[in-house]
């Protein structure tokens, strides 16, 4: 693998972290602002519509920007909207501190995933991406938990000023190790527009949103569910974290390794499992042991997800992917508003701090229903053009002299 993904990663590890230590820091910050544990939660649900809207909208205004200059103008605006919350006087500053720093969120990884995908051989695309991915994920195992830790006992802000400093270290990796990859030929943004008239794209964006928002569901209230319903105590988030950031990196390198070989059979098995794990969860939150387990599971089955859907929608809308790839990022991240939102409406409908697990495994299984009809709808076209071309007369020979 190119030298160049490390770079990639080492930004992706930067805006994995602040993307999900707020999870752990939710009711520290609550408190600090004096606002409910669903009114806070509100800063996951702000950064992930701004993903949603960031994606397309960075994406078009960089699209006579040269890729890695783009990068990095992304991961600059990262860095500002980090340090906007670290300094943040009252919620409202703070969220949209979060906001800002979203926007760049989907653009990066979706100019980062068609980068990363230049970069290799066409058998191996879909585990450059995953090595790119890798930075989210290990975020979740170093920089989430460290930060959460931190943020606990130092105190919230030096956490996302912490963050900030990272968006430096990637802004300077993409300077020096990223090549510069100069954009196609004759793509104009009216070409990457075309990619979303193709409803094999559509479903992959739809089950981008399904899947990924059913992990979103669980892990976004794991704080208050562990402390309140399983016993742990505040410092154990630290750990927990570190047991669903574990998950993740394994779930996302064997997404990456199973995807260039099966992918629609990956996606079937891991989106499966995910539902059945997420209903499961609202049994196994009562007891410490099944809980950790329970949330590794989530980590591992949800990730495994991220790269067959990323390149599937590559796949979908070869010539001109960059925007498509963008907006699928934004599609995680609107399964995660989504799924934060309808997770904090239960919880303050009164059904208990465990029942965003069934939000979460609903959502999951309506993905794997997409998935199905999908690999349908692609079985019969393919039946159907080779119909098509078995019904078209042969030219015949030219008459030999």
């Amino acid at each position: 693998m190119p030298l160049a993904l490390l770079a990639l990663a080492i930004g992706a590890f930067g805006i994995g972290t602040t993307e999900f230590v707020i999870m752990g820091l939710l009711p520290q910050v609550a408190g600090d602002f004096g606002v409910s544990i669903p009114t806070a939660g509100l800063l996951v649900t702000g950064y992930a519509l701004g993903v949603v809207i960031g994606a397309p909208l960075m994406t078009v205004l960089g699209t006579k920007v040269p890729r890695k200059r783009m990068l990095m103008l992304l991961m600059g605006l990262f860095i500002a909207g980090n340090l906007l919350s670290a300094v943040a006087p009252v919620f409202a500053v703070m969220l949209i501190g979060r906001v800002v720093a979203s926007l760049a969120h989907g653009a990066f990884f979706g100019i980062g995933s068609v980068v990363a995908a230049e970069l290799v051989a066409p058998q191996k695309k879909a585990g450059a991406i995953a090595m790119m991915f890798t930075g989210l994920t290990v975020a979740n195992v170093v920089g989430v938990p460290l930060g959460t830790l931190i943020g606990q006992q130092i105190g919230w802000r030096v956490t996302f000023a912490i963050v900030a400093v990272l968006g430096v270290v990637g802004l300077a990796g993409i300077a020096k190790l990223v090549p510069e990859v100069p954009r196609p030929e004759g793509v104009r943004l009216r070409h990457e527009l075309a990619a979303f008239k193709n409803a094999q794209v559509l479903l992959a964006m739809a089950m981008t949103v399904l899947g990924f928002g059913g992990v979103f569901a669980a892990i976004t209230y794991i704080a208050p569910m562990m402390t309140h319903v399983a016993g742990f105590a505040d410092g154990s988030v630290t750990w927990l974290l570190v047991l669903f950031g574990l998950g993740m990196v394994g779930g996302n390198l064997i997404g990456g390794k199973f995807a260039d070989r099966a992918l629609m059979p990956m996606l079937y098995v891991s989106l499966g499992a995910l539902a059945v794990v997420l209903a499961l969860f609202t049994l196994t939150a009562h007891n410490k042991i099944a809980a950790a387990v329970t949330i590794a599971l989530i980590g591992a089955l949800g990730f495994a997800t991220v790269p067959p859907l990323q390149k599937r929608v590559l796949d979908q809308a070869h010539g001109a992917p960059t925007l498509a790839s963008a907006v699928n990022i934004g599609a995680f991240n609107l399964g995660n508003a989504l799924s934060a939102w309808l997770g904090g409406m239960v919880i303050a409908a009164g059904f208990g701090y465990t029942a965003p697990n069934w939000v979460g495994a609903v959502l999951a299984a309506a993905a794997l229903v997409l998935a199905v009809l999908s690999a349908a709808l692609e079985r019969r076209g393919s039946r159907s053009g080779a119909v098509l071309a078995s019904d078209t007369p042969a030219m015949p020979e030219p008459a030999r002299r």
